[in-house]
């Protein structure tokens, strides 16, 4: 049962489960899937149907695919121990030790610790969606960057906003639309290179802290597709962005992939 100071939590936890997943899964690369033999409680893979551009049409293995994070992320959170449940950037400050116990880099004994707790059925379901190899031991490696980052962003200072930011923040993702989870603060030009691009007169200086709010999984997407340069020089808004027709597809597709309303 998820108590009502972990919703916050929770939604953060798919949030970076989810990143995990859809990375791995996404269309590009197709799911490596294998058949499951009369297992009730859980999510059986379905065959993947697309339009040959690795889109599927009737955006079925899109909603199969957000099903199935939610199922993941609630089995995997009810087995985390309670700190780590309701851990916040409030917590940390009341307790210290909280800080220094899920410091990142992850220690070891701490993922084994996690792993031991974990319902039988998680690793079916990883193994079944080609997620992790059939050798249980390499449950760390798939678990280890969804704790990370479930961290990082629950313990993180809120962000210090300016009344226009504050006035202007939206609903939803700036790249996919989808609304009801964490939102990122992504620097359109990003701060390694605002020296650089003052001094080459790319942009003035009260250019450089434009902003945009995407969801984690569109934030992580924009920083594979581009360098920090290029972001910098050619890509400085949203608009630019989306003028991309490999950013168009994604936002497509993963805006397709949605939560359930709690």
């Amino acid at each position: 049962m998820i108590h009502d100071n972990e919703v916050v939590s929770l939604d953060a936890f798919r949030d970076s489960l989810g990143t995990t997943v859809i990375a791995k899964l996404a269309p590009s690369k197709g799911p490596r899937r294998r058949a499951v033999k009369g297992r009730k409680k859980e999510i059986k893979p379905v065959a993947r149907v697309s339009n040959g551009d690795g889109e599927d049409p009737d955006g079925s293995d899109a909603g199969e695919l957000s099903d199935f994070i939610e199922y993941l992320a609630e089995e995997l959170f009810l087995s985390l121990p309670s700190d780590l449940r309701t851990l916040s950037f409030a917590a940390i400050q009341d307790d210290p030790s909280l800080k220094e116990k899920y410091s990142t880099p992850l220690e070891s004994t701490l993922l084994e610790s996690v792993i031991e707790h974990l319902p039988p059925t998680v690793a079916d379901s990883l193994h079944t969606y080609g997620l992790i190899d059939p050798d249980v031991s390499n449950l760390d490696r798939f678990l280890e960057p969804v704790l990370e980052s479930y961290i990082n962003t629950t313990t993180s200072a809120p962000p210090e906003y300016t009344p226009a930011l504050t006035a202007t923040r939206p609903d939803g993702c700036e790249i996919c639309g989808r609304e009801h989870l964490p939102l990122t603060y992504h620097h359109l030009i990003p701060r390694q290179m605002h020296a650089k691009a003052v001094k080459r007169g790319w942009h003035k200086d009260w250019e450089l802290n434009k902003v945009a709010w995407l969801c984690r999984a569109c934030h992580s997407y924009v920083h594979q597709v581009a360098t920090n340069e290029e972001l910098a020089r050619e890509l400085y808004s949203v608009e630019l962005l989306m003028e991309r027709d490999d950013v168009q597809k994604w936002a497509n597709w993963i805006g397709r992939v949605r939560w359930k309303a709690r």
